[in-house]
């Protein structure tokens, strides 16, 4: 089997292209594997490019999943392609019955619901706690002089606690159930909304809402891990956050386009919303500016809640035990 690795672009301080792709390399192991090419490139080639590099390979790692690669057109310019993988938990919306017909398996790859589900948990911290504001105003205060003294056991501002407090996860999948044990473990009371039910056992901590609605109600704070497709896009919007309690804190690692970008930063400028810890936009990056820019009480990060080192090399590991599971005979991870 002929298989095509695009190696993502290496956009953090402790990895090398180099290290990323000894791991890639695993795959030569494999006895299925009888030609394999790795593409480092510093971006995700173009269609073009793309295409001359995929060529006649039967499997391909790390594709964007979405209408403007998964199509009829891409099938008929890679007629022997099997088996597609994306290196990320999400993908936007894509034929699916028209990947059957072609006969093609695709699988998503579940890496970093602890990385991501700690930066989520991170987000809330901090708008609950502010500590880079309060360690920015120690170091620029001058402690030599006496009249200052007052000033350094002062809060400037509002300090939360989580202790007791309702946390709404909307989406109990691998990263919302890491987020909801990690609050659990500080004294949380946490419910959820998903589309399916969880019965195992280790969910019975989690209340699990019939509704949204019932979810927006009753949530202090409210963080979102759903996919993007048109049913969730905009989900959170002037209507959803009517429902919510007024204050409420609102945090999102999933996908920008959860969220009406207006309508949020308009219920931070009113309090509806007392603050938001973002780390995804609609836009990325926001070329044409976007409302929660310039909105009150809203940390906004660049889509980096996934890039530790760990979760690197994970995401890379995974992708493989799922390969190997498909040449099995038994896939996993299938999202279409």
């Amino acid at each position: 089997m002929e298989v095509a690795v695009i190696q993502e672009k290496i956009i953090q301080t402790d990895i090398t292209p180099g290290e990323l792709t000894v791991h890639w390399k695993k795959l030569e192991k494999l006895s299925a594997v009888e030609k394999l090419r790795i593409l480092v490139s510093d971006y995700y080639p173009g269609q073009e490019e793309l295409d001359e590099f995929i060529g006649d390979a039967e499997a391909v790692f790390g594709v964007w999943v979405g209408p403007d690669i998964i199509n009829e057109a891409f099938f008929d310019r890679h007629p022997r392609l099997r088996y597609i993988a994306t290196l990320g938990h999400g993908w936007e919306t894509f034929d699916k019955e028209m990947t059957h017909r072609r006969g093609v398996v695709i699988t998503n790859t579940v890496y970093g619901s602890q990385t991501i589900s700690e930066y989520a948990f991170a987000l809330l911290m901090d708008t609950c706690h502010h500590i880079a504001v309060h360690d920015a105003r120690i170091k620029m205060i001058d402690w030599t002089k006496p009249e200052n003294e007052a000033e350094f056991c002062k809060s400037v501002t509002r300090q939360i606690e989580l202790y007791g407090k309702t946390i709404g996860i909307i989406g109990l999948g691998a990263i919302g159930f890491s987020l909801a044990k990690m609050a659990h473990g500080f004294g949380m009371r946490v419910v959820s909304y998903d589309r399916f039910k969880k019965s195992a056992p280790e969910y019975d901590f989690v209340e699990q809402m019939d509704t949204l609605e019932e979810l927006l109600a009753c949530s202090d704070f409210i963080s979102l891990h759903m996919p993007h497709t048109p049913d969730t896009e905009r989900m959170i919007n002037a209507e959803t956050i009517a429902m919510m309690k007024d204050g409420v804190v609102l945090i999102n690692t999933a996908r920008g386009a959860l969220i009406d970008e207006q309508a949020l930063a308009e219920a931070l400028a009113n309090g509806k919303v007392s603050a938001a810890g973002l780390d995804v936009l609609t836009e990325e990056p926001p070329m044409h500016g976007s409302p929660l820019l310039t909105a009150p009480n809203c940390t906004i990060t660049g889509h980096v809640a996934w890039l530790t080192r760990e979760s690197r090399f994970r995401a890379v590991d995974m992708a493989i035990e799922n390969f190997i599971s498909y040449v099995n005979g038994i896939p996993k991870s299938v999202i279409n």
